[in-house]
């Protein structure tokens, strides 16, 4: 019996939370209104088991989410296949509207984010930098029902 490739190119848990904060941009899958995928990259940042991100209130992903509260998220790396990473998370959505988290999510995404030296999440300018924008925006909590992850360096370059 032939071994599964599969299994050998899994991300273990504690590879999939590196990964994850080792990269910079996810790519949100909802579906349109037209019945087709609608995909739009997200900043986001990993809370325990959830990814949170934010976005305008208005946007096309925000009423595809009050239509079907689930998403499928991606994270990808690498060029050429011995080097392909990534992971798929499908997701039910809960989309946030209280200003006091929107807010925490904005704070947590601008200290990862914007690379202002010395920043932390009680930093006036990260605060106020925030503060603008937040009534605008609506959070995203993410929570993975299903996860697939791929690591093909682990392959050794045989495929």
């Amino acid at each position: 019996m032939v071994a599964s490739r599969r299994a050998e190119i899994t991300m273990s848990e504690a590879e999939l939370h590196r990964f994850l904060a080792e990269q910079r941009v996810v790519t949100c899958a909802t579906i349109g209104p037209s019945g087709r995928p609608h995909l739009m990259p997200l900043w986001y940042v990993v809370e325990g088991a959830e990814i949170r991100s934010w976005t305008y209130g208005a946007s096309q992903k925000v009423r595809n989410l009050e239509r079907l509260p689930q998403a499928t998220l991606q994270v990808e790396a690498g060029e050429r296949y011995e080097e392909l990473r990534g992971a798929m998370l499908e997701c039910d959505v809960e989309i946030v509207r209280d200003l006091d988290a929107i807010t925490a999510i904005g704070v947590a995404l601008a200290v990862r984010y914007l690379r202002i030296p010395g920043a932390t999440e009680t930093s006036p300018e990260v605060r106020a930098h925030v503060a603008r924008q937040a009534p605008k925006r609506v959070g995203l909590r993410f929570q993975p029902t299903r996860i697939v992850t791929w690591d093909h360096r682990k392959l050794g370059g045989a495929y």
